[in-house]
């Protein structure tokens, strides 16, 4: 169970902690988000299940990271720490959706229809797709706006009507 951050929202999975890297302290990191960039940096805060941990310098190594954090200065500072998950605190940014922000939310159409709730995010090569507690599926290719509790979507017809429409491709 992650704990609670400093502005009472929950932390987010950025990542886990591999194997140490080296006798200095470095350790590889397979991360999880999009947001490389803000998680890598110098003085970056991840939370290792029971602790804090600041990033103390950072390089890409093959399709992960070799992270040092602050006062782990060998290898074996940073060995029991190995195979723990990276959370962090959500990054403030309003033009961004995060899958937990979407969960929950009732969707509606452009024209005010509610299609009812979101209870998972799929993830789709083509598009993510929202998971309604009816089972319907939503790509979010079709994603026009949102609020706290509310997901507007511009769908194709049918895409959500109630009853499946059958097409006889034999006339």
């Amino acid at each position: 169970m992650s704990p609670a951050s400093s502005e009472g929202s929950e932390l987010l999975e950025v990542g886990y902690i591999g194997k140490a890297n080296g006798l200095a302290g470095g350790v590889v990191v397979t991360l999880v988000t999009d947001r490389v960039q803000e998680r890598t940096a110098p003085g970056a805060r991840l939370f290792a299940e029971t602790e804090w941990l600041e990033v103390s310098s950072a390089r890409p190594h093959k399709d992960r990271w070799v992270i040092t954090f602050a006062g782990l200065t060998s290898r074996e500072d940073i060995e029991p720490l190995r195979g723990r998950v990276l959370t962090a605190e959500p990054i403030d940014d309003p033009d961004e959706l995060f899958v937990h922000a979407l969960i929950g939310c009732s969707v509606h159409d452009v024209d005010g229809n509610d299609h009812g709730e979101v209870v998972s995010v799929v993830a789709n090569p083509a598009s993510d797709l929202l998971e309604l507690a009816s089972g319907k599926l939503v790509p979010l290719a079709f994603y026009v706006s949102h609020d706290q509790s509310t997901i507007v979507v511009d769908v194709p017809a049918g895409l959500l009507d109630d009853e499946a429409v059958v097409v006889d491709r034999n006339d």
